[in-house]
């Protein structure tokens, strides 16, 4: 069974990349151009109603500057699937994946590694002046063990299908081994009334 009713998962990347974006765009369906960069943490939450069983998931939004590396520690902490988020047309953005990496794995538990989820986001794939090929992405991704999408948090493209990505790794990840697994897992999602943002200044 799943051990909590609860599960966080966060979203990591240079700054610019598009991490508030896909949050909203998820979990209120709503997209804006004049989002402003994240200081230390913002997180929103989301219910999500799978086989009649309400799970709360929180989706962390963190800094993607340098001068708040150091609340790391606080933002991984009990973290159970991590999104790498680069912007397809800054190859600057791809590029700081390796060190975004690097650090995921300095603050996950070592016994976590071998199966903790983890994702490479490509983002803003409505743009027509990317400088990052898909396949560039996909070999990067393949090589740490990462599962790749191309999302558009403007047009919404891949969004939903991210996140209940992240959402059935976790709970596959979470089951205890000899429970049977289901051929499907449906899923049902709504934002909570009025969608409050709740934020951490940590």
């Amino acid at each position: 069974m799943f051990r909590r009713s609860h599960l966080k998962i966060l979203l990591i990347g240079n700054s610019g990349a598009g991490k508030s974006a896909l949050m909203n765009q998820y979990v209120n369906n709503r997209f804006s151009s004049r989002y402003r960069a994240t200081i230390g943490a913002d997180f929103l939450s989301k219910e999500v109603n799978i086989d009649g069983r309400k799970l709360t998931v929180q989706i962390w939004d963190t800094a993607g500057t340098e001068r708040f590396q150091a609340l790391g520690t606080a933002l991984y902490r009990g973290s159970d699937c991590c999104l790498l988020v680069f912007d397809v047309t800054s190859v600057s953005s791809f590029h700081a994946l390796e060190k975004w990496h690097k650090q995921l794995l300095l603050q996950i538990e070592p016994e976590e590694e071998p199966t903790f989820p983890t994702a490479v986001i490509g983002n803003k794939m409505d743009l027509e002046n990317r400088e990052v090929s898909s396949e560039e992405a996909e070999m990067w991704s393949k090589l740490h063990e990462a599962k790749y999408f191309e999302t558009s948090a403007k047009e919404a493209t891949n969004v939903q299908e991210v996140f209940e990505w992240a959402i059935r790794a976790v709970l596959k990840n979470r089951r205890v081994p000899e429970e049977p697994q289901p051929d499907s897992v449906h899923l049902e999602t709504r934002p909570p009334e009025g969608a409050a943002r709740e934020k951490c200044s940590c």
